[in-house]
């Protein structure tokens, strides 16, 4: 295991002692990896190396002869994969690098300088490991990130869809809400079967559809082009296709997360399920509650703005001992780019943005907090008072940190979420507001009876 800096006392003052004697350091490239070890360990220290498999394992067999037990690269796209795991499989002790953390010193930037930095970084114990989950859970994360891009293709879909018929100039799109809702997708059918009677087509819409029957009829009457009917077919036949292989990914998510969950050894004897209202539009077709609970042992669920889709990324994302990575929530949360990045110089507050990173945890508890917004409940309230103090944008990342440790909290206590800790009900704020209304009172009372006198 890689150590953590440290300073040692000498006759010239404090210095960083060398921790990690048996470092190396990879500068990562697409087509090359740039290794470098101590000088004392070979004559040619910095070598270049390709990136195919053969390649990988002359990189492990020279580090070996070397002496390399720990390993620091950076986390370069995804060119850093391959490579890490085949180490980890070879027994290295292999740390991840932000790519911010390992920037060169000021002069020429080359591979071999940038390869240098890394080891003598990583020797002194300098290098934050990156966190990501164990083997199995990176499976799951895989497929829960392939679901989300054929997701997105989907949607793609429907905006062809919609292009065609608004060349047709058919505009059910604009009285539908939508398209591949129930009457969307009854009437789109019926349209690529030939029938083009707007009185026909009227009478498959919905009763609970808002628009009248009138205007769907009107915005049903187009010019029925050839192409674009064609196009429209196309189009269909591509957003149910990709619906299907959505169906089957989520089917083998349920089949990865049963092997991973058994393995947690969680007591489901506390499982229940909350019943929670669930979008039916692109919904997970597996029980994401139960496996989640067998993960952590909590039915994070409870927490206000949760939702199914939200378990699956996190499951995937995390894995079952994250909490042992995170030291603290306030830890967890700033891994999780919820908490504002302060600049103080001179003692003032220079500024505290939150930095703009993308991070899908976070991204997922902006979303849960997006969802509380409106509803009658701690964390909702939460957020209105945040927005009215800096705006809707404040109160999410606000509202999302507050989720993060009410989450991170549960997984590591094992309890379950309590709506009386989350802050005060709008009954009590509204006697807070009534006492401090009442003491401005007093005191401008107070300097009109002195001003009188």
């Amino acid at each position: 295991m890689a150590r953590k800096a440290e300073k040692e006392k000498t006759k010239d003052g404090l210095k960083l002692k060398i921790v990690n004697p048996n470092a190396a350091g990879i500068d990562i490239a697409y087509g090359e990896m740039q290794v470098c070890v101590p000088e004392d360990r070979d004559g040619e220290n910095n070598r270049c190396f390709g990136s195919f498999t053969c390649d990988y394992e002359e990189i492990a067999s020279w580090l070996k002869a070397c002496g390399i037990t720990t390993v620091a690269m950076e986390s370069t796209g995804s060119y850093w994969v391959g490579l890490y795991f085949f180490l980890e499989e070879k027994g290295f002790d292999v740390l991840l690098a932000n790519a911010k953390d390992v920037k060169n010193v000021s002069g020429k930037k080359t591979d071999e300088a940038d390869a240098e930095w890394i080891m003598l970084m990583h020797s002194y114990g300098l290098l934050k490991p990156s966190f990501h989950p164990d083997a199995a859970a990176r499976s799951i994360r895989e497929l829960a990130r392939h679901r989300d891009n054929m997701l997105r293709s989907a949607s793609k879909e429907v905006q062809h869809m919609q292009k065609s018929l608004v060349l047709m100039n058919i505009k059910v799109d604009t009285v539908i809400s939508d398209i591949l809702g129930k009457s969307g997708k009854a009437i789109i059918e019926a349209i690529l079967n030939g029938n083009h009677d707007p009185k026909s087509l009227v009478q498959l819409v919905d009763p609970r559809c808002k628009a009248s029957k009138e205007t769907i009829e009107k915005s049903l009457e187009g010019t029925w082009d050839a192409v674009h009917l064609f196009e429209l077919k196309q189009s269909y036949d591509l957003y149910k296709y990709i619906h299907i292989q959505i169906a089957d990914c989520e089917a083998e998510m349920d089949r990865l997360l049963g092997e991973y969950t058994e393995g947690c050894g969680t007591d489901m004897q506390g499982y229940t399920a909350t019943k929670k209202r669930v979008a039916k539009k692109n919904a997970i077709s597996f029980d994401a509650e139960k496996h989640a609970f067998s993960m952590w042992g909590v039915n994070a669920m409870e927490i206000p703005g949760m939702s199914l889709g939200a378990l699956a990324v996190l499951m995937g994302e995390l894995g079952s001992g994250f909490t042992e990575k995170f030291t603290s929530a306030k830890s967890f949360c700033k891994w999780c780019n919820l908490v504002p990045n302060n600049k103080i110089s001179g003692g003032k507050l220079l500024s505290s943005k939150v930095p703009k990173q993308k991070n899908r945890v976070g991204q997922v508890f902006r979303l849960c907090a997006n969802s509380v917004k409106s509803v009658k409940t701690g964390l909702g309230i939460y957020f209105r008072r945040q927005k009215s103090k800096g705006g809707h944008l404040q109160a999410i990342v606000a509202t999302a940190n507050k989720i993060a440790k009410i989450f991170y909290t549960m997984v590591v206590t094992k309890n379950h979420y309590d709506e009386s800790k989350v802050g005060l009900d709008e009954k009590q704020l509204l006697e807070r507001k009534i006492i401090m209304a009442q003491k401005t009172l007093d005191r401008l009372n107070l300097k009109l009876s002195v001003a009188q006198r």
